[in-house]
This record gives C-alpha cells, sequence and structure tokens, in this order.
C-alpha cells in the first residue's frame, strides 16, 4: 500500500514541484536512469514471470530465479522504481519527487531485507546467490 502511494505521489509531483536546475547533465543522468528503469523491471517480469508478487513472500511453487537480469541485482523490479524515480527527479529537477525517490527507495529497501529472510527459508541457495549478486544496484550493495 505504502510502496503504491508513494508511486503515485513520485507520479504527480514530478512536474508539479519542478524547478530550474540548469543543469544538462542532470537531465542527460535522469534520461539514463529512466532508461536503466525500464530495462530493469522489463527484464525482471520476463525472467520471474507468472510467479511475480506485489508482496515480498515467495509464492508457493516459485523458483529462486538467478539468470539474466538477476544476475546482476537480486530485487531488479524494486531496483526499476528507483531508477525510474531518480530519474524522473532529475528530469523535472523536482525535490520533491527527489524526496519521494528516497523514502520509496527506504520502503523498498526495508521490503526487500523481508523478503531475503523469506527466500533463504525457502530456497537455501540463496545464501550464496546473495553473497555473490548485490541486492539492487550492480557492483554496489
Amino acid at each position: 500500500m505504502g510502496q503504491s502511494v508513494l508511486l503515485l505521489a513520485l507520479l504527480a509531483l514530478g512536474p508539479w514541484r519542478s524547478g530550474d536546475w540548469s543543469s544538462r547533465a542532470g537531465f542527460w543522468l535522469g534520461a539514463i536512469l529512466l532508461a536503466a528503469g525500464a530495462v530493469f523491471g522489463i527484464a525482471g517480469t520476463r525472467a520471474i514471470g507468472r510467479k511475480r508478487t506485489p508482496f515480498p513472500c515467495p509464492l508457493a511453487g516459485a523458483e529462486l530465479v538467478q539468470r539474466g537480469i538477476y544476475s546482476l541485482v537480486r530485487h531488479p523490479l524494486y531496483a526499476s522504481l528507483i531508477y525510474l524515480g531518480a530519474g524522473r527527479a532529475l528530469i523535472w529537477a523536482s525535490g520533491a519527487a527527489a524526496i519521494t525517490t528516497i523514502v520509496l527507495t527506504v520502503l523498498l529497501d526495508r521490503k526487500a531485507r523481508l523478503e531475503e529472510r523469506w527466500l533463504v527459508q525457502e530456497f537455501p541457495g540463496d545464501i550464496e546467490y546473495a553473497r555473490r549478486v548485490r541486492q539492487l544496484v550492480p557492483g554496489l550493495a
């Protein structure tokens, strides 16, 4: 529920509270983040297939997906939302959207940590996978 509210706020706050940061670099970084968010979201959705759920608890009969985008990050769908939010904040030069993205990032990080506990219970191999693959950003924690 909180995730949905934050996503709706992010959509509304971008243009509503936009500014002029006068930075082409910020615009292009935003565009790159939007593109990365789209790629991560589409690739994550395709890789996980019909076992996708908005809840952090894995569905019965789900598999531990480690291929495709899941070989780069363990939570590409969460990463996608964070990248899209940051990109939108940069493109619109919106402090309000940036703050909303930060709150969304904290919420999704907590959700990912909860999901990790359930994944380890369901899939003992998740411990090794978590050591090998970063949570949200390739190469970073």
